[in-house]
């Protein structure tokens, strides 16, 4: 039994136009995110038959693998639902949102800086990568990430609560290389009530995620 599953799209593929065409989003979800749950699962397979024959020449490329699929299949799992086409604009207390918006204002001086920084993480990544805002368990802040691929260059205990994806795959069918055109274009479909769900989640559970001495 596979130990990792892909998740449906909690919308259709057209639910996201004019932002993100369909055809990204079918070929995003259903070949590029289900080759990370595949990976995953071979690789835990792989593991498991390494252990059995004490076999471990490659662990090193093993466990990079494990981290790379896993990695991508939860970042992806996060990503579809950061984003709604009815979303959008920025984080208000009129929205239910305001432990979020004043998370955004304490931990980044304004939205508009943590807009300009999380733009400019994202837009910026060498090759492939994401931008991401993530809770930091030990400052109790917000922190914006560059993530390297799926997995490098990332604070260890920091929970991931909003994710551009700036791989090629996310938006070169509609975009060609304009990547920062994308990102500033991801901003219209964010999902602020998914994103501060999240965030509770993450704030509640710090002390189990990770316990200061």
């Amino acid at each position: 039994m596979a130990t990792y599953t892909l998740p449906e799209l909690p919308y259709d593929y057209a639910a996201l136009e004019p932002v993100i065409n369909p055809q990204i989003i079918e070929l995003h979800h259903d070949k590029h995110h289900a080759a990370y749950v595949k990976g995953a699962n071979d690789t835990l397979e792989q593991l498991e038959e390494a252990r059995d024959k004490e076999a471990w020449g490659a662990i090193n490329g093993l466990q990079k693998n494990l981290a790379f699929h896993l990695s991508g299949h939860i970042l992806h799992s996060i990503y579809w639902h950061n984003m709604t086409g009815d979303g959008g604009g920025e984080p208000l207390a009129a929205d239910g949102v305001g432990d979020l918006a004043d998370a955004i204002t304490e931990s980044f001086g304004t939205f508009a800086g943590f807009k300009s920084q999380l733009t400019k993480a994202s837009a910026t990544t060498q090759g492939s990568g994401w931008g991401v805002l993530a809770y930091e368990p030990l400052s109790g802040k917000l922190i914006v990430e560059q993530v390297y691929d799926h997995q490098g260059n990332v604070g260890q205990g920091s929970v991931p609560i909003l994710v551009f994806d700036a791989w090629e795959h996310a938006f070169y069918l509609q975009y060609k290389n304009q990547k920062v055109d994308f990102i500033e274009a991801m901003w219209r479909v964010v999902n602020w009530q998914d994103v501060a769900k999240r965030y509770a989640a993450a704030k509640e559970r710090a002390g189990v995620l990770l316990l200061a001495p």
